[in-house]
């Protein structure tokens, strides 16, 4: 809070700059609104007010190889000390050092394998290559639909050609 930096202010040699909070249509925009528009899955509202796409960046992680196995291989990140957003299904870009594209992400717990941790799994459009260990950065364009277990692989498969598809748009 500002008492507390004005307090290291000079211990530390710098200087404290007081702005005027940051108001839209009346209503005060701070990095605590931002947070819950996030985490209700509100991301065009959410980069609109940033100016930016809201994103996260990490190093790719083995999963359990499953995507790979139903035609979708996903690149799979740690949350750690990102916000949580909605749990579900964005449409994504997302950059390395190599590329640039397009992609669809889930956010989520993978509740039709009983998924125990939560991750961020994304699968890259016109990409397939190991990416184990590389930085990427996952960029949210715009939330889909809720997370939901499906009854059987079939139906998910369905589901995520629908969700491709929707993303692609």
């Amino acid at each position: 809070n500002i008492s507390t930096l004005k307090k290291f202010e000079k211990k530390y040699n710098f200087k404290n700059i007081i702005t005027q909070p940051f108001k839209k249509d009346n209503k005060m925009i701070s990095s605590t609104f931002i947070r819950k528009k996030i985490k209700l899955g509100k991301i065009e509202e959410v980069n609109k007010l940033l100016g930016r796409n809201w994103c996260i960046n990490g190093k790719v992680i083995k999963g359990q190889r499953r995507g790979r196995k139903i035609g979708f291989p996903t690149c799979n990140l740690k949350l750690s000390e990102y916000v949580v957003p909605k749990l579900g299904v964005y449409a994504v870009k997302v950059k390395s050092k190599n590329f640039y594209k397009n992609g669809i992400a889930n956010v989520g717990y993978r509740p039709t394998f009983n998924g125990q941790n939560l991750l961020l799994e994304t699968n890259i459009f016109g990409i397939n290559e190991n990416l184990y260990n590389k930085v990427i950065s996952v960029s949210f364009k715009k939330f889909i639909r809720p997370e939901k277990k499906f009854r059987n692989l079939k139906q998910l498969k369905k589901q995520i050609q629908l969700d491709i598809k929707q993303a692609k748009k």
